[in-house]
């Protein structure tokens, strides 16, 4: 019996990095706003300014990694990593694995690269595993040619 397919629009993101991610750099925002307005005298405007550009330097370093995410739609599917944003069309994607040591799953594309996909995380195994089989059913039912 065949596996239903999922419906679509469909998007996988990490619960507990996207949780400490953004905690974190709220915390830091708020930490050295106020830390900024009670320091001593003895540290200037500049001194302030830089320490809450610093934090939110911080923070947005954080934010790359809460952003990512992987989104299957009708015309492809969209991984959003750290630093880059990769649009693939079905057909480019071949196969979704990810080894019970992997920290994400990886996608092997026809151009014969591989890429990771963080935003399904091996660390949340029973999310990535069902994350990961309904990328498979995905790949398998839009990526394949239809039969003639």
């Amino acid at each position: 019996m065949p596996e239903a397919l999922p419906a679509l629009p469909l998007t996988w993101r990490p619960r507990r990095s996207r949780f400490v991610a953004y905690g974190l750099a709220a915390l830091m925002l708020v930490g050295s706003l106020i830390l900024a307005i009670i320091l001593p005298e003895q540290f200037k405007a500049p001194d302030r300014i830089g320490m809450v550009a610093f934090f939110g330097a911080i923070a947005w370093v954080l934010h790359l990694l809460g952003r990512i995410r992987v989104v299957a739609e009708e015309n492809g599917l969209t991984v959003v990593n750290v630093l880059r944003t990769h649009h693939y069309e079905w057909p480019e994607v071949l196969d979704v694995t990810l080894a019970d040591a992997d920290p994400w799953p990886r996608l092997d594309l026809a151009d014969g690269t591989v890429i990771g996909a963080m935003g399904i995380q091996g660390s949340e195994k029973i999310r990535a595993a069902k994350a990961v089989a309904e990328l498979r059913i995905l790949v398998k039912a839009k990526g394949e040619a239809p039969e003639a």
